[in-house]
């Protein structure tokens, strides 16, 4: 049917009604009727023409006008569509480059090739509206908790109706094998909201952590109110999680309150995870502490916190080992998540056979470079000497206090301890020399001659080598690949040199040479030692 030939108010009715059906603004309607026959019209009397096409608001007349723009003389090239200053002047008073001149043409019938491309046209732009409409409405419900209802399914996606949108619920945020039928009512975590062409632009999911912290918050008031507060959370989807919280209110125990009477609370969210079984743990600001705790129901022996590496090993029982780990891993897997750390589990068999290995080599290495026997070797291990460092630079009165020790004893051991240092300080020397290490890296104070060989060996022989360098690169460090944690050995890592102590370096040498000013580095250590007092009292 033409458009032009049925009744004017039809025009304004059938945009109410398609407003009103994809709730949106009927103007946005109307301005995809005036885009679409406009294109018409154009097709009718030449695509070189600029045409447009006016609908009254109150009678739905459409009125269809040729435009001409007037243009400088150098830009003149279509005299369909635009006009000179002088032309201009045969129908406005005073022309000015950019105004306009509209005549008014006879208006179009539709063929019914033209009729549905401008059905497409009034389609494209109501689903561009309504879209954008859907996503204004729906950004801010981003990390909530919204109720729908099933539509259909599509290759395993669930596409969901939350009111005033559709939703998608991919098959890999779905909890275990659960399956939907259409019209089944659902309860959805809103993931992300984005703004999209084409496709989906609400993305919900069941299997995201924060979708049962949040029912936690609908379940438990205290949690709504801000009295407890959940600190960490972590799921296998479908068969386990954990989740730590915290009371602000010394009377009332977060764990309880979550569990609530008689499990109401925490069977409610395990009801809606598919029976999920969900361990609630108190949270606590000292590591290790909060980390026995994320071990449950496993009792931990022992734990030792590596702070540069971000790893923690925990020491169990024998018996324990299989109930720290889970089955499949899971345990441990959860409380790693929970704490944010590498976890190492450990028996105390183990533990003990490490500490064994660990005593026995450094008794061997001071047998060896000190020319002593094992009894006194291994008093001085004993007592906490790591190193012949340690040894040869610590106040004597530290070798007095061992058993047996007299002052010639604490003088013989250190005096051999120094000579060995020395030796092996002159023959680090002689092979970074030999490799072609400049004067400019042996001057550079904070490295000892074993360093500047360890960084010869790698090809750093200047201080321009060394200012290039990453503190990674010396002290070593972490990277994440495929959610497995790699560890980066640094070159200067096995003389114990930290990222910071790495970073003072690199930078030094970097205003030696004067690519970096000063100041820049005093106002860096300041920011860094903000952010660390910010830490603490946080």
């Amino acid at each position: 049917m033409a458009i032009t030939s049925a009744n004017q108010l039809e025009l304004l009715q059938t945009a109410e009604a398609v407003a009103r059906e994809k709730m949106i603004d009927p103007d946005l309607v109307i301005q995809a009727m005036e885009e679409s026959l406009a294109r018409a019209a154009k097709s009718r009397y030449g695509a070189e023409l600029d045409i447009r096409v006016k609908i009254d608001r109150k009678t739905g007349r459409a009125t269809f006008a040729r435009v001409r723009t007037v243009v400088a003389d150098e830009e003149f090239e279509n005299h369909h569509a635009q006009l000179t200053v002088r032309q201009a002047k045969s129908y406005l008073k005073d022309p000015q480059i950019g105004d306009e001149v509209l005549d008014e043409v006879p208006p179009v019938d539709l063929g019914r090739i033209a009729a549905q491309s401008a059905k497409q046209v009034i389609l494209q732009k109501v689903r561009e509206a309504e879209r954008d409409r859907q996503y204004e409405e729906f950004k801010d419900r981003k990390g909530t908790i919204i109720n729908g209802v099933v539509k259909r399914e599509e290759y395993g996606n669930l596409i969901v109706d939350i009111g005033r949108g559709e939703g998608i619920l991919r098959r890999n945020e779905k909890i275990g094998r659960e399956s939907y039928r259409p019209n089944d009512r659902i309860r959805c975590y809103v993931k992300d909201v984005r703004r999209e062409t084409r496709g989906p632009q609400i993305f919900l999911s069941r299997t995201d952590p924060q979708f049962m912290a949040e029912l936690f918050k609908m379940e438990v008031p205290e949690i709504y109110d801000g009295i407890i507060e959940i600190k960490a959370v972590a799921r296998d989807p479908g068969s386990r999680a954990k989740i730590a919280v915290i009371s602000y209110d010394n009377s009332i125990d977060p764990v309880g309150a979550c569990v609530g009477m008689r499990g109401s609370r925490v069977q409610a969210v395990v009801n809606e995870l598919q029976g999920e079984k969900i361990d609630i743990i108190p949270w606590n600001a000292d590591t290790a502490t909060f980390l026995v705790n994320a071990l449950q129901p496993a009792e931990v022996s022992k734990v030792v916190f590596d702070e540069e590496a971000g790893k923690i090993e925990v020491v169990v029982p024998d018996e324990q080992l299989s109930l720290a780990i889970g089955r499949r891993g899971q345990n441990v897997r959860l409380a790693s998540q929970l704490t944010a750390l590498d976890i190492d589990i450990m028996t105390e068999a183990e533990e003990s056979a490490r500490r064994q290995a660990e005593f026995a080599e450094r008794t061997k290495l001071f047998m060896d470079t000190l020319d002593i026997d094992e009894m006194m070797a291994q008093l001085l291990v004993a007592e906490g000497f790591t190193n012949l460092e340690e040894v040869a630079y610590v106040d004597q009165d530290e070798l007095l206090s061992i058993d047996g020790f007299d002052e010639g004893t604490a003088d013989e051991l250190q005096a051999r301890a120094r000579d060995y240092i020395e030796e092996q300080n002159r023959k680090a020397i002689e092979t970074a020399r030999a490799l072609g290490v400049e004067d400019s890296l042996f001057n550079f104070e904070g490295l000892t001659p074993q360093m500047i060989e360890a960084l010869a060996k790698d090809g750093i022989k200047t201080l321009e080598d060394f200012a290039t360098c990453a503190d990674w690169e010396l002290a070593g460090g972490w990277t994440t690949e495929n959610g497995q944690r790699k560890k980066d050995e640094g070159v200067l890592e096995k003389f114990d040199v930290s990222l910071e102590e790495a970073q003072t370096l690199i930078m030094t040498a970097r205003v030696m040479l004067g690519w970096v000013d000063p100041t820049e580095m005093e106002s860096a250590a300041e920011d860094a030692a903000e952010g660390d007092n910010e830490e603490a009292e946080a």
